[in-house]
C-alpha cells in the first residue's frame, strides 16, 4: 500500500504512541500531541519535542497555549469544540494554527481562528458508538471542490481504507487511533 501525499498528521495522546526512529522521510510528518487525563512528565515531553525537531518533524500541541509555549512547539491544534475567537492572537508567538471541524459552521469558525489546515472528520466509517455517519470519498471530494480551505481528511483511515486515499482530493491526511494499532507506519507511507 503506497499513498503519495505531501503531509501526514499523527494525533497522539502519549509520546509512546509513536516510535520516531521508525519514521523515514520525516519532513513529511507532523505530530499533534493531545494530552488526556493522564498527564505526561514535562521532561519526557521536552525530550520528545527535541527528537521531533532533530528529525524535522513539526510538533503541535492541542488546545493549550501554555504547554505549546513551554515545549516551544511549532504550532497549536484547535479542536472542533474550541470556539474561542481570541485564539488568533496566538500568531504573535509564530505558531502555526491548525484545527478540526465536522461541518460548514465549524469550518467557518476555524477560518476565523486563523487555521491554515482544517481536519474534516469523518472520511470513513468508524466503530465509535457515539460517532455516527461519515462522508466517504465522493462526498468529501464534492465538498472540497466547493470551498477554498485546505481540508485534511480524518476519521476511519486504517489499513482497509488506506488505498482509497489515492482518490481523495487532498495533499495530506490525519491518523489517530490507527497509530496505536500500528506503530510502524512506514510500510505504507511515502
Amino acid at each position: 500500500m503506497i499513498v503519495f501525499k505531501k503531509k501526514f498528521f499523527f494525533i497522539i495522546e502519549n509520546t509512546k504512541d509513536i516510535d520516531l526512529k521508525k519514521l523515514k522521510n520525516s519532513s513529511k510528518f507532523n505530530i499533534i500531541y493531545r494530552f488526556n487525563k493522564l498527564k505526561q512528565n514535562i521532561n519526557e515531553l521536552l525530550n520528545f519535542r527535541e527528537k521531533c525537531r532533530s528529525k524535522k518533524i513539526e510538533f503541535y500541541v492541542s488546545n493549550s497555549l501554555i504547554l505549546a509555549k513551554n515545549l516551544k512547539a511549532d504550532g497549536l491544534y484547535i479542536s472542533a469544540h474550541n470556539k474561542n475567537f481570541r485564539l488568533s492572537f496566538f500568531k504573535q508567538f509564530n505558531f502555526k494554527i491548525i484545527g478540526s471541524a465536522h461541518n460548514i459552521k465549524e469550518i467557518n469558525i476555524k477560518k476565523k481562528q486563523g487555521c491554515s489546515n482544517i481536519f474534516f472528520s469523518r472520511l470513513f466509517e468508524t466503530n465509535y458508538n457515539e460517532k455516527k455517519g461519515f462522508l466517504g470519498v465522493v462526498k468529501f471530494n464534492l465538498f472540497k471542490s466547493k470551498i477554498s480551505e485546505n481540508l485534511v481528511p480524518l476519521g476511519g483511515i486504517n489499513r482497509k481504507t488506506f488505498n482509497k486515499l489515492k482518490i481523495v482530493d487532498c495533499d495530506s491526511f490525519a491518523l489517530s487511533s490507527e497509530i496505536k494499532k500500528n506503530n510502524n507506519l512506514n510500510k505504507f507511507l511515502y
